[in-house]
């Protein structure tokens, strides 16, 4: 017996067990005792419940009392809203040549009758004359039932070519980002990456400083983001176009960031050296911290090839690290933006424009401003990355104190922000805590009612007039009449 929800096949299965019919129910709740059913189906008396779904592509093997009965019988309660489902579950009959049959049963409230044309067969039964419960078997049902499963299936298509377009979408921008993930994984191509990074990032800064005129800010972002001063002046930032300041800019970058990475290289070797002599049989892989000032990273690198390198493996194990973190971050965060996106451009339909352009138009703009930050993350943490010197001169250094006079100096020369707003929470405290004195406000004169009786004068005319307060008010608002007596 074929049903098309697992709550009908429970559905069927109660009703069986009321009227104490032996059987099994196949659904995707029960999917482990798959086998076991399957095995059973095809003895005599054996009634199996399974959703058209469950269970298909399953030989179910026929015993001989069976096959001279007329086969496996199938019963479908109701058609799939797929037509190839339905002839799935009348294929678990005949297989190999075996007997069997099938028969379905269509009532007119059955979802999909509903959804296409059962009304009009309805009419035309009550004008035959036809009574509820009746059996009916005409071509015109048949055809009527299959012409709602092609609308069914033509929808359906619709969805996944829509659910496609959309996802073509995340596969481009999932390329891009795996495929610099493999490079900094794996260590190919991470130096022509980070070289790309360099440019692009130089290009960046170059432009929306050179359209804004701006040299300060360019200066700004250079020791921001490379860590290093202007390498043309501010004359030549004028005369200049955006592409020659960006060349400029990505050459000076370049070569002082491999200058400092050989620095980082020279200075750890030495005590990679050290504990690969002295205890390279205890360790195999070492942690050297980098730091930019901010966040420390613990950098995992092979012992072995960091001194077989002279440091340089350090280095790139660094690369590989800084670079696969920020990245992940960046499209984790990515990713949720899209989902947010997918459901959020849905709404252009009210302003008649097509959702799916939107959403191509905005995931692109997501995604380059993704790109840019992943860039510039990644070099601000390479170029300002350190590996932290810290002897127990520089700790005693550092905890010397100096002397008052040069600290006085310094706070009136350089102006330190928290300071000053430390100086302004205690002054505030000290104000509030200040007992302070307030003179009680004595009314000269009784509260006059709205209701009361009060005499106006006008003051060019001399007019006296009496009325109500309330109605008053407007008089002496407006500036002409005064309050004389009340």
């Amino acid at each position: 017996i074929g049903t098309t929800s697992v709550e009908i096949s429970e559905l069927l299965s109660r009703m069986l067990s009321i009227r104490n019919v032996q059987h099994n129910v196949l659904n995707a709740k029960l999917h482990k005792k798959e086998a076991d059913i399957v095995a059973e189906a095809g003895n005599a008396g054996i009634v199996t419940i399974a959703t058209n779904m469950a269970g298909r592509g399953t030989d179910i093997k026929l015993s001989d009392q069976v096959k001279k009965a007329g086969g496996l019988a199938i019963i479908g309660t109701e058609r799939h809203d797929s037509r190839r489902v339905d002839r799935q579950l009348r294929g678990r009959s005949g297989r190999q040549g075996d007997p069997g049959s099938s028969q379905f049963y269509v009532s007119l409230e059955d979802n999909l009758m509903r959804l296409f044309g059962s009304e009009r067969i309805a009419k035309m039964m009550d004008r035959m004359g036809l009574k509820e419960g009746e059996v009916i078997q005409h071509s015109m049902i048949s055809k009527s039932i299959e012409r709602a499963q092609k609308k069914v299936e033509e929808n359906n298509f619709g969805v996944r070519k829509r659910l496609l377009e959309y996802d073509d979408v995340m596969n481009s921008q999932r390329e891009v980002v795996y495929k610099r993930r493999h490079h900094a994984l794996f260590g190919e191509r991470l130096r022509v990456d980070i070289a790309n990074m360099i440019y692009d990032t130089a290009e960046v800064i170059s432009e929306s400083n050179k359209m804004a005129q701006d040299y300060k800010n360019f200066e700004f972002e250079l020791i921001r983001f490379f860590s290093m001063s202007s390498p043309i002046t501010a004359e030549e930032f004028g005369n200049m176009d955006a592409r020659k300041i960006a060349g400029k800019v990505y050459k000076a970058a370049y070569k002082h960031y491999y200058d400092k990475m050989e620095r980082n290289a020279d200075l750890a070797f030495p005590v990679i050296k050290n504990v690969y002599q002295t205890q390279s049989d205890k360790y195999k892989r070492i942690l050297v911290p980098f730091t930019d000032g901010i966040k420390t990273l613990n950098v995992a690198t092979d012992l072995q090839k960091a001194y077989e390198t002279n440091g340089k493996q350090l280095i790139n194990d660094f690369e590989k690290n800084i670079t696969l973190a920020i990245i992940d971050d960046a499209w984790k965060t990515h990713l949720r933006k899209m989902d947010e996106l997918k459901q959020s451009v849905q709404l252009a339909v009210h302003e008649q424009k097509d959702p799916l352009l939107i959403y191509k138009f905005e995931a692109f703009e997501l995604f380059k401003g993704m790109i840019e930050k992943v860039n510039k993350d990644v070099l601000s943490f390479l170029f300002k990355g350190e590996i932290p010197q810290e002897t127990q001169e520089t700790i005693r250094e550092a905890k010397q104190t100096r002397p008052k006079e040069q600290l006085q100096e310094q706070k009136e020369e350089i102006p330190n922000m928290d300071e000053r707003a430390a100086e302004a929470r205690a002054a505030g405290q000290t104000q509030s805590q200040r007992q302070q004195v307030t003179e009680t406000i004595v009314r000269e004169q009784p509260k006059i009612g709205r209701n009361d009786k009060v005499t106006v004068k006008h003051v060019m005319s001399g007019e006296s007039k009496t009325m109500k307060y309330k109605q008053a008010i407007p008089l002496i608002n407006n500036g002409e009449w005064v309050l004389t007596d009340h």
